[in-house]
């Protein structure tokens, strides 16, 4: 199937209030633009230096996504620009995003990072670190944490995926008592976005399934 049928098929099977991030790292502007002329504006990158290419090249009105591991010394090339960092995992990283907002004169949107993969190889803050870093970051003019992310373990066990992603949701429930502004709730991939939804996730990072294999 073509790039604009998978985006499509995928978007009609899915509850209307989920939002895709379609993760175009490696694709071509010409792959992104298929999406684009659908009306898709969401997507997503893992490399800074790949980003910022993309965003110069491309249509100005793409609200685009970092999905992945961010560098803190990276921070300054995005933030210009960037719609959502998915990717916040540290104290000092938030530190350094609320910096270039000011520089910028933008409230950058984040989500914090949390770990609840299996695997040593995920980045992720530690649950119980959660309510703290929320805590820290209110002198932070420049930041607004619009909620969490987690990448779960690569696995076809659906227990542990329901393990992970409701642990996740679990956390996220939690905070959103003490802090509504808190929306957004970004989990699931090509892989796994199904089952994510059912757990109640609202973002879901798809790349694969709508533009075929990456190059390595």
């Amino acid at each position: 199937m073509s790039i604009v049928e998978n985006l499509n098929r995928i978007k009609k099977s899915i509850p209307s209030d989920v939002k895709v991030i379609a993760v175009s790292k490696t694709k071509t502007f010409e792959d992104i633009l298929k999406a684009y002329h659908t009306g898709h504006r969401d997507f997503g990158e893992n490399k800074v230096q790949e980003l910022i290419i993309k965003q110069s090249q491309l249509p100005h009105d793409i609200r685009w996504h970092m999905v992945g591991h961010l560098q803190t010394n990276k921070v300054k090339y995005i933030a210009p620009f960037v719609s959502l960092i998915h990717s916040v995992d540290s104290l000092r990283l938030l530190k350094e995003i609320n910096k270039q907002g000011i520089k910028n004169n933008r409230k950058l949107s984040v989500l914090l990072q949390v770990k609840i993969a299996l695997e040593v190889t995920k980045f992720g803050i530690n649950p119980h670190q959660l309510e703290s870093l929320i805590h820290k970051s209110h002198s932070f003019e420049a930041v607004k944490i619009e909620g969490l992310m987690g990448m779960a373990s690569f696995v076809d066990d659906k227990n542990q995926l329901d393990k992970e992603f409701g642990a996740l949701k679990y956390q996220f429930s939690k905070l959103k008592t003490k802090h509504p502004s808190m929306k957004v709730l970004s989990m699931g991939m090509t892989q796994d976005y199904q089952q994510a939804i059912t757990h109640g996730s609202t973002m879901v990072r798809i790349g694969r399934k709508i533009f075929g294999e990456r190059s390595t």
